[in-house]
């Protein structure tokens, strides 16, 4: 069985042990078979740790407890468990097969797993599953979904037509219903939508049910969905969980397809004959026609979706976190060889020592974080300017950190403290360089130069490497070495003056 990450198997405990998720439910949240999430169930059980889990342990002290490696050393056939015998003890109340397993294991240190073991008993059983109905618990399961009708919104300078989405939210015991408008179905607009139910209600559910949209499910299927990473980040922020609902399964579902279509035959076919110029228009009759379905009572019992809702619903939800939830996005990214891994053509550096490791990286519209192995390894503003690079010195190995410490103005300020000729120098060097840092070394040796023979003697140097037209490092040393700077410069000889008169002169007259 393939291991997964430490997070994921945190998430696991969480939805179980704080959420009372059933194996099933936090196999499909969690992306997972039933039997794995039963091992490791079954692994913290038997361990000496206890939910919720202590703050000091990190990932891999938790791997070892769950996962310890046994001595490698030979056993016999392990010892088959008397399936007849466990088929009877469980007939007793209060007696579970994960408690058999564990009395099996009591006597069979080195007999079979949890999960082998469930699933030979499924299989010498013979039975199949009894389909469980939903019972719809105060504060439990928020549905959610669009309608297939959708409303238009006209541009009043073009006249342009634009359909926009309807998102409908329901919670299951008291039908209490939010609706929005929205230009698309994409995952900014599905993720917004529910940070504007939350508010809606007050609160939130401990189970979000959405229908296997692309934006809430990034692979629907019918035991193992793929929650979107971003989806997934907006329900560990509002600690809920995620359980879609299954493939052509309608009945998963009900509760908000009766909200949709109570949502198009009462509010927008309402709506019907309007025109609508802006987006936050069209919303502004929405909400008023919202909070008139949800105060409309009941046809058949007493009271309405409100008064339901302040009864149940309402007492149950979890309270809000004290900030909203801020759009991010994930991705998986490889480090380049220069630790830095790239967002939208932004570089954006990491600790040098994770070079070519495979990072998670979230990103909002101002930060950039990195993480490895569930830990955040680095924190950056976000830029958007492709193809430039945000580094940070302590993410640099020390002799990077060095050289990064220079830049071309520093290297001139100094020259300029030490003369105008030996700033003239640094300046040559510097722009006769395709790229200035290919200059920087000759200009370091420079300054070693002047540590060595003195400010008085590199200046001269200078003068003499200006006037020979030999900039570079190796002439200077040669020149201070020589003591040529020492030495006089070659004076110029004048150029002599043109005579007045010559034969070969005509003179203004001439002309004349």
């Amino acid at each position: 069985m393939k291991r997964l990450p430490m997070r994921k198997i945190r998430e696991v405990f969480r939805l179980k042990f704080e959420h009372n998720l059933s194996e099933r439910k936090i196999a499909q949240s969690c992306n997972i078979s039933r039997s794995t999430v039963k091992d490791y169930l079954a692994r913290l059980s038997v361990s000496e740790l206890t939910w919720p889990l202590p703050d000091s342990i990190d990932e891999h002290t938790l791997e070892q407890q769950l996962f310890p490696v046994k001595p490698s050393s030979g056993r016999n056939k392990q010892a088959q468990p008397d399936w007849s015998q466990i088929h009877q003890e469980l007939r007793h109340p209060g007696v579970t097969l994960m408690l058999l397993w564990q009395k099996y294991k009591a006597c069979h240190p080195d007999g079979y797993q949890y999960s082998w073991f469930s699933d030979q008993y499924r299989a010498w059983k013979n039975q199949v599953d009894v389909v469980m109905r939903q019972n719809h618990i105060a504060g439990d399961k928020l549905f959610i979904d669009y309608a297939g009708q959708t409303m238009p919104v006209v541009d009043q300078y073009t006249g342009e037509v634009r359909q926009t989405q309807i998102f409908v939210a329901t919670l299951g015991a008291s039908n209490y219903t939010y609706a929005e408008a929205t230009w698309s179905q994409s995952l900014p607009d599905w993720v917004g939508s529910h940070v504007r139910a939350f508010d809606y209600f007050g609160g939130t559910p401990c189970i979000l049910v959405p229908d296997n949209l692309k934006s809430g499910v990034k692979q629907p299927h019918r035991y193992e969905p793929v929650i979107n990473p971003t989806y997934q980040d907006l329900a560990e922020h509002y600690q809920v969980a995620v359980v879609p609902a299954q493939v052509r399964k309608p009945q998963d579902k009900a509760k908000v397809e009766s909200a949709v279509q109570v949502v198009e035959r009462w509010i927008l076919a309402s709506l019907r004959n309007q025109t609508f110029f802006t987006l936050s228009a069209l919303n502004k009759a929405i909400r008023s026609l919202l909070d008139e379905l949800n105060n409309k009572p009941f046809q058949k019992i007493q009271g309405s979706r409100r008064s339901l809702f302040e009864e149940l619903d309402k007492p149950a939800l979890k309270p809000l976190p004290a900030e909203r939830y801020q759009y991010a996005e994930w991705k998986e990214a490889r480090v380049h060889i220069d630790y830095h891994v790239s967002v939208d053509g932004h570089y954006y550096s990491v600790p040098y020592q994770l070079a070519k490791k495979q990072l998670s990286v979230r990103f909002t519209q101002n930060t950039v974080e990195c993480f490895y192995q569930g830990k955040r390894v680095a924190s950056h503003q976000r830029l958007y300017q492709k193809g430039r690079y945000s580094t940070q010195p302590e993410h640099m190995p020390e002799k990077h950190r060095q050289h990064a410490e220079w830049t071309p103005e520093r290297l001139q300020n100094w020259a300029a403290q030490t003369g105008p000729e030996t700033e003239a120098v640094i300046r040559r060097i510097l722009s006769d360089r395709r790229y200035p840092q290919q200059g920087y070394r000759s200009c370091l040796g420079i300054m070693r130069l002047g540590k060595s023979y003195g400010d008085a003697r590199l200046e001269n140097a200078c003068r003499r490497a200006l006037y020979t037209d030999a900039c570079s490092y190796r002439s200077l040393e040669s020149i201070l070495k020589h003591n040529l700077d020492q030495q006089p410069l070659p004076q110029l000889e004048p150029e002599p003056a043109l005579p007045d008169h010559h034969e070969n002169l005509r003179g203004s007259d001439y002309f004349n």
